[in-house]
């Protein structure tokens, strides 16, 4: 005898496939809720690894806090960067200067290629991320920034056809800011450029990274802008990104409002933003596909209902009730929703391990770039899979999907024995 319950037994008889309409819609059903509920897992593991990994590099490669005068340059940086040292959220503080620049190439033949990054000057020493952190990522040459050494990104090197040891003339803005002033003096001083070495290439595998920065010595970048012992301001980083509003408050109340404090978070916060609303908009899109799944099932249960009128008449004449007629028809619903959330789960977790793969697949194939860095900031497709999501979509599918079987039950239930056995 069988330990089921009477309404799942008979629900899973009905489910038999018997070369039947009801069976192939049946199928199609369970084959909408898989794809629906594969699509959501894909998206929303890539949406999330993506908001992971941009914040692990822009907290990994940017400025926790950035500490700048409200007017003119830092003096006596010194005695500021102290103060900041004692926070307890502080992990170290080192001085920056930085600007825009226009780079020129001096190649032996041929015409010389002109880009406009930022530059940041830093201490070579310096053992506080991201300056740390920046140097190490030196892939080709060194980081050593002796003399008039310079590091680039991968992107800059190769949109210039720069390698190491090749030489740049690089002009601060500042300079033609000057020349225009000199101009309307009636004096023509033509600004001149400094010459620097390229001295390591680094690649930090975020795009903004690697094609607006150069890298080179606080002192070489103090000459460039002619600030003599200025500074623009301070970099600190801290023992926890995470609590870069807290530190920031703190130190505004240690250190007054002649300085102005940003936190990594405000400096990238439309990015930021952008990725969790991008994130929770997929999350209601993409349920409409399981919502199309639901109606499948709602469909064929309604063929079913039609063709089992007759069984459904019987049922009740021999002693069934209402609502178990209903629960025979809800249980079909919501095993062909088991069925298919169980399926989906396998193909959305293949489709997450092999999505770099397909990726690189479509690109050989197309020669179109899917997923450019350019746009997207990644080299590869990042992905991260949430527990909590998982449950959510498992969740919110299995309950379209019994539903969508809620109305076809509903009608099943109410249908009376005399006309259901009349049922032609």
């Amino acid at each position: 005898m069988s330990r089921l319950p009477f309404e799942l037994m008979l629900a899973l008889r009905y489910l038999r496939p018997k070369r039947r309409l009801v069976s192939v819609i049946t199928l199609i059903s369970i084959l909408g809720v898989m794809l629906g509920v594969a699509v959501l897992i894909i998206v929303i593991a890539v949406m999330s690894g993506f908001d992971r990994d941009l914040r692990e590099k822009l907290a990994g490669y940017t400025a926790h806090l950035r500490i700048e005068p409200r007017d003119g340059l830092l003096n006596n940086y010194e005695q500021l960067m102290a103060r900041v040292a004692t926070n307890h959220l502080v992990l170290g503080v080192t001085p920056y200067v930085g600007g825009p620049v226009l780079l020129k190439t001096q190649p032996k033949e041929g015409t010389p290629a002109f880009h406009v990054p930022s530059i940041l000057g830093v201490d070579p020493h310096s053992k506080v991320p991201p300056i740390s952190t920046l140097l190490g990522s030196v892939r080709e040459g060194t980081n050593d920034l002796h003399g008039y050494g310079f590091l680039v990104g991968q992107e800059i090197a190769s949109k210039l056809g720069i390698q190491v040891g090749d030489p740049l003339a690089v002009y601060a803005v500042s300079q033609f800011e000057r020349w225009h002033e000199s101009r309307e003096k009636g004096e023509e001083e033509v600004p001149l450029a400094d010459d620097f070495t390229v001295r390591g290439i680094f690649e930090v595998g975020f795009y903004d990274l690697d094609a607006l920065l150069v890298v080179t010595s606080l002192e070489n970048a103090q000459d460039l802008f002619g600030l003599e012992n200025a500074v623009h301001g301070l970099i600190v980083a801290l023992k926890d990104p995470e609590k870069a509003t807290q530190a920031q408050t703190e130190l505004t109340v240690a250190l007054g409002g002649g300085y102005k404090i940003t936190t990594w978070f405000e400096e990238h916060s439309a990015f930021l933003q952008s990725v969790v609303v991008e994130k929770n908009m997929m999350y209601y899109l993409l349920f409409f596909i399981t919502l199309v799944a639901a109606f499948g099932i709602c469909s064929g249960l309604i063929t079913f209902v039609v063709q089992k009128t007759r069984e459904i008449g019987t049922l009740k004449a021999v002693g069934a009730t209402s609502g178990q007629i209903v629960w025979v028809f809800l249980s079909q619903s919501l095993v062909v929703g088991v069925l298919g959330v169980a399926a989906g789960f396998g193909l959305g977790l293949l489709g997450v391990h092999f999505r770099n793969d397909f990726l690189f697949l479509m690109r050989r194939l197309t020669g179109f770039e899917l997923f450019p860095a350019q746009i997207y900031h990644f080299y590869e497709l990042p992905a991260l899979v949430v527990p909590g999501d998982l449950a959510i979509i498992a969740g919110v599918s299995l309950f379209m999907c019994v539903l969508g079987g809620l109305v076809p039950a509903w009608h099943a239930g109410r249908l009376k024995p005399v006309e259901a056995l009349r049922h032609e």
